[in-house]
This record gives structure tokens, C-alpha cells and sequence, in this order.
């Protein structure tokens, strides 16, 4: 058994606090830092069906990359379905630790990792606060290679079926911008950097025509899977530092997303 507070201290030297964006939410949401953990699930997001697997499995911890806690709570009853999963895990007695945006800029976190499956020469920040936050990363390709080419590099890496590109897929990349998740914000950053595309989880319809007219080609694989892979390799790394407890990816959470042909 290992006290929760030194979990969450790991975590927090794994992805400090100072790298989340300033509209985060991160760290312990919920528990005592004082209770000894035996078992511990890292998850992409608090969902009912993750809710319900951390209970069956009694964790004692859920490492959940999105904040269950985001904004300010005025009333918890089991009226509505965040009120449930939270008295929930209360009552069972789970605690939650969220990294979230302090993960996609960690030097160890998901920008980075992605940026290194992509093969990016030279990565750097897309942008960096002077708080030392590091949001996004941009590098380039040794060689170029077709947008196309690009797009089954993500695919390969990420195991996903298909995604969604914006572009000519016969387009040669040489500079490419990386952000997981639903990071629309630095796609202006990868625009004035002048990369010639961009590897980010979800953009809305109009945020895609912008790239399409400064001719950024856009790989965009899902918010789900430009970021659950690394709670799968959060896993791992909570696993190797603290053998003395079962840590376990979700094996029930799913994309909520689906194609069908």
C-alpha cells in the first residue's frame, strides 16, 4: 500500500501544476491524501461506464486525464448524472487525481510523445507563457513525406481504424504542429510558424477552413485517441514507480465516436 499523497506528489513532478493552462483544473479533485492506495485505473475521462469498472475493481485511485471537477459545484444529488458518478465515488470511497492540460505539456507528456511517434526533428513549444507553460509542440521531418503519409504515420501510431485529414494527401510536410485533444487555439500559432500541417485531436468546421485557406494540411485523429494512449502509458509509468500496487488502463472506456461504413 502506498499513501495517496505520495501518488499524487509523483504526478505532480510527472506533470506539474504550473504547466496547466490558467482555466484548469488539475491535481487531487477528490479524496484524502492520507488513505492508502492498493489499486489504481488511469482513464481518459469519469464516465459512468469508468465510474462503474473502478467500483467492481475497488481502486482505490482514478487517474482521469479530464477534470470530473471543472467548474465550480453548487449542488450534488442523483438527479443528474455528474451528481450520481460523484456521490458514487464517495461512497466507494475512490479518490480522483486529474493532470489534464499540466500532461499535454509535461516534457514527458502527450505533445511530446506524439511529436516523437511523428519521427520530429528539433520540437519545441508552439507556445510558451512566461509561467513556463509549454502548450503544443512543432518540429520537422527529416525527409518530407506526403500528407497522406503522414496521416497513416498517426494512424499506425495511435491504432485507430481511420481519421480525417484537410488537405491535398498528396501535399508534401515537412513542418508539422502537434496538439492533442480539441486545440483550435494554436492553430493561428502553427499558421503564423508556417507549418505546413498540423496534427491535432478535433477542430470545428470553420477552424478547418481557415487551415485549408493559409494551405495547412490538418491530420485530425479524434479527441479520444490523440490522447488516450498516453493514460495507457501513464499506466505503465505508475506501474514501474510504485510496483507495490495493481495499476490498470480502463478496459471498458471507449470512443464515444464511431465510424460506420
Amino acid at each position: 500500500m502506498i499513501p495517496l499523497e505520495k501518488i499524487a506528489a509523483f504526478l505532480q513532478q510527472f506533470a506539474p501544476a504550473a504547466l496547466a493552462e490558467e482555466w484548469d483544473n488539475v491535481g487531487l479533485l477528490i479524496g484524502d491524501p492520507a488513505r492508502p492506495v492498493e489499486r489504481l485505473m488511469t482513464c481518459l475521462t469519469i464516465t459512468p461506464v469508468t465510474v462503474a469498472e473502478a467500483i467492481q475493481a475497488r481502486a482505490d485511485l482514478v487517474v482521469s486525464h479530464h477534470p470530473f471537477l471543472f467548474r465550480a459545484v453548487r449542488r450534488v444529488t442523483a438527479e443528474t448524472s455528474a451528481g450520481r458518478m460523484l456521490l458514487d465515488l464517495v461512497a466507494a470511497r475512490i479518490a480522483v487525481y486529474s493532470p489534464h492540460t499540466a500532461l499535454d505539456s509535461a516534457p514527458r507528456g502527450i505533445n511530446q510523445q506524439l511529436a516523437a511517434a511523428l519521427k520530429l526533428r528539433g520540437v519545441t513549444p508552439l507556445l510558451t507563457a512566461d509561467s513556463g507553460r509549454a502548450t503544443g509542440r512543432w518540429g520537422w521531418l527529416e525527409v518530407p513525406i506526403a500528407l497522406a503519409d503522414l496521416a497513416q504515420r498517426v494512424r499506425r501510431f495511435l491504432a485507430i481504424p481511420a481519421l480525417q485529414i484537410v488537405g491535398s494527401p498528396e501535399r508534401p510536410v515537412r513542418t508539422v504542429a502537434v496538439a492533442c485533444g480539441a486545440a483550435g487555439e494554436l492553430l493561428e500559432r502553427a499558421i503564423q510558424l508556417g507549418c505546413d500541417a498540423m496534427v491535432v485531436g478535433e477542430l470545428r468546421f470553420h477552424a478547418c477552413l481557415e487551415a485549408e485557406a493559409a494551405a495547412v494540411g490538418l491530420v485530425l485523429p479524434g479527441h479520444y485517441a490523440s490522447e488516450r494512449f498516453a493514460l495507457e502509458q501513464l499506466a505503465a509509468v505508475l506501474s514501474q514507480q510504485f510496483p507495490q500496487i495493481e495499476v490498470w488502463a480502463s478496459r471498458q472506456e471507449r470512443d464515444p465516436l464511431a465510424w460506420v461504413t
